[in-house]
């Protein structure tokens, strides 16, 4: 196997970037960025502590973030598996990338900065929802954001109900934890999920 083992090998591999792409970083959000990342539902927040990387899905009701102002985002910190993953990598080194999807839309929206895990109780009640509240909101300031073009969702064929697939075709929660844990009672943690799901979505 022939690896890269240096930058410049990369360089001289892949040229210089197109225009366009070192164009479109801004360290604040435009009015445009602004808008794509009101109209997203759902992220992923990446973070790197101590044991190494985390990539976690996060997702809310219409917006998956907050915009506090042109270098701030907030995200609440609903209920989950408890692991904190992701959080106990914040309060330890504060690097933070979030990757944006917008239902239907081609183009995907970046943001790379520096978070801190805020539990200040005005801000998490300002986040109630039927009564419920996040333990806690991730702050992130913005070190730059930019749009990706579409070419990653175009080659997936992403939002194509024709390539959906069925999930039933799929291996269900609970067998990946019996295949992890053999075990586990698989058709018992399937039948309850839904319905503890349903319980614990804020």
């Amino acid at each position: 196997m022939t690896i890269i083992r240096t930058v410049e090998e990369l360089k001289a591999l892949y040229g210089d970037a197109g225009e366009a792409s070192i164009v479109k970083v801004t360290e604040t959000l435009t009015a445009e960025y602004r808008q794509m990342i009101e109209a997203s539902p759902f992220a992923a927040i990446a973070t790197v502590g101590p044991e190494g990387l985390d990539c976690s899905p996060r997702g809310d009701d219409l917006t998956v973030v907050r915009i506090a102002d042109d270098k701030t985002v907030l995200m609440p910190d609903w209920r989950g598996n408890n692991r904190t993953d992701s959080l106990a990598n914040i309060v330890r080194d504060p690097r933070v990338a979030l990757l944006f999807l917008v239902p239907g839309s081609n183009t995907t929206m970046r943001i790379n900065g520096t978070a801190v895990v805020s539990v200040d109780p005005v801000l998490i009640g300002s986040f109630e929802v039927d009564g419920k509240h996040p333990r806690s909101v991730i702050v992130i300031t913005i070190n730059e954001i930019y749009f990706q073009c579409a070419r990653a969702l175009l080659r997936s064929q992403l939002w194509n109900p024709e390539r959906f697939v069925e999930p039933a075709s799929l291996p269900t929660p609970g067998a990946l934890l019996k295949a992890a844990k053999a075990d586990f009672d698989k058709d018992s943690y399937d039948r309850q999920w839904p319905g503890r799901a349903a319980k614990s979505m804020w």
